[in-house]
């Protein structure tokens, strides 16, 4: 009988699965619960788990005792309990890069769709308007766009800002050996000078809800705000009342604080809002990506150790 893998979604890219034949895959779903999870691995006992959706636990990882590596299906493995699972000797891996040019693609049409108005005029073309007389876009060669974050995504975003144009100043105490388009500053530098700000790290405790109302206040009026990361970076009633009061001048949002997000949300219906549901790193090219880095990722691990990967 072949070991188990699990992935927390529904499907997976076929060179993927190629990659792990001599495994039998257990899809939980696209919107698994962690009690879905714990009795999947209560029945499959898995050697390994692909993360794609849902939460990866302590109880998840207690319920799978064969459970030797959390393999990411993306960067961000803040849906995985990474203390819980160093605990328990199981490693956890990214598949990091994968999806970088697609969530740098994503963050740019959002900042471009911010300043060029693309939504609104769009809207009121198809209503029967023709504003060219009242309406004015912003021109982003020449001004300042701050990167937070410059891994992989941050940095193929920074090289698509400064090829319009854009002077590219950027945040990250882990990033050496920058290109010469970025320059690196401090979080301070990055609210007072730019004209747009783009996140692109990972969510951590200590970098929760960083952009509030205290950092959005040190801004440029007029900042226009992407978020292609992680919705916890943002706290989004102050985000709300920053765009209201004219101090951002619009926000182009890939990620929130609770997803999926649900009807009702303060977002909705307003103005100066771009909204996209997470599908930054969601296209053909990342989707195989992401899915063969996972593949190969847990593969690597367990090499390391045969026994869990012994029919």
């Amino acid at each position: 009988m072949s070991a188990s893998i699990i992935v927390t979604g529904a499907d997976l890219a076929q060179q993927a699965l190629d990659l792990l034949k001599d495994f039998e895959i257990v899809y939980a779903g696209k919107t698994p619960t962690e009690d879905d999870l714990v009795a999947l691995c209560q029945q499959h006992d898995p050697v390994a788990i692909i993360v794609r959706y849902g939460k990866v636990g302590a109880a998840v990882m207690d319920a799978a005792p064969s459970l030797k590596v959390i393999s990411k299906h993306g960067s961000g493995t803040d849906t995985i309990d990474k203390v819980a699972a160093q605990a328990r000797g199981i490693e956890v891996v990214a598949a990091v890069g994968a999806n970088a040019a697609a969530v740098a693609e994503q963050a740019l049409a959002l900042l471009l769709a911010c300043a060029k108005s693309v939504v609104a005029l769009d809207a009121r073309m198809h209503a029967g308007h023709w504003d060219k007389a009242t309406h004015k876009s912003l021109e982003l060669g020449g001004r300042t766009v701050g990167v937070v974050g410059l891994g992989a995504i941050g940095l193929r975003f920074a090289r698509m800002a400064d090829a319009l144009g854009l002077r590219v100043i950027g945040f990250d105490p882990f990033a050496r050996n920058l290109p010469a388009y970025v320059q690196s500053v401090d979080l301070a530098t990055i609210w007072r000078e730019s004209d747009a700000v783009s996140l692109h790290c990972p969510l951590t405790e200590e970098n929760r809800g960083m952009l509030n109302a205290a950092t959005l206040a040190q801004c440029k009026r007029g900042v226009i705000v992407v978020n292609t990361a992680r919705g916890g970076l943002i706290d989004e009633a102050a985000l709300l009342a920053a765009v209201r009061s004219g101090q951002v001048m619009a926000a182009g949002l890939d990620s929130f604080a609770v997803e999926p997000m649900t009807a009702g949300h303060p977002f909705q219906g307003e103005k100066h809002f771009i909204l996209s549901p997470h599908i930054g790193g969601v296209t053909s090219d990342a989707y195989v990506n992401m899915g063969v880095g996972a593949a190969r990722n847990l593969l690597e691990v367990l090499a390391r150790v045969p026994a869990a990967a012994a029919a």
